[in-house]
């Protein structure tokens, strides 16, 4: 979250002529709403749900460079999708500049709590390989 997982990957997928797909955009285009209206109604589980659907069907696709969600990783079948069907690329970033990169964005349901710093450095426990 934070990482400059969108931002690169539009640059990259420009460099090397692919089409960029941002997973959330993709979810959000699936749904026809925003990903904080899913995680309210549906809760993480139900957006979860979403995503791992979301990933099998893009990562079959070709000649696209695709952006995921930061806890995509969190779930086996996504893990197996994405390291079986494409190259996979890391974006580390401090939880300080991800802290700077996101403060403004209400887009971000699980930042919108009283402890953004702590939730982001939570989740990087969890997700860092």
């Amino acid at each position: 979250m934070g990482a400059g997982k969108s931002t690169i990957g539009r640059l990259l997928s420009s460099e090397l002529e692919l089409e960029f797909i941002d997973s959330d955009r993709e979810i959000e285009q699936r749904c026809g709403t925003n990903i904080p209206w899913i995680f309210d109604k549906e809760g993480e589980v139900g957006f979860r749900a979403r995503e791992e659907s979301a990933i099998d069907d893009l990562t079959q696709r070709f000649g696209i460079l695709l952006a995921t969600g930061g806890g995509v990783v969190m779930r086996a079948e996504n893990r197996i999708h994405l390291a079986s069907r494409g190259t996979v690329v890391y974006l580390r970033t401090s939880v300080e500049q991800q802290l700077v990169r996101t403060s403004r964005d209400k887009n971000r349901p699980l930042l919108q709590t009283e402890s953004p710093k702590q939730v982001l450095a939570d989740l990087f426990a969890i997700r860092d390989p």
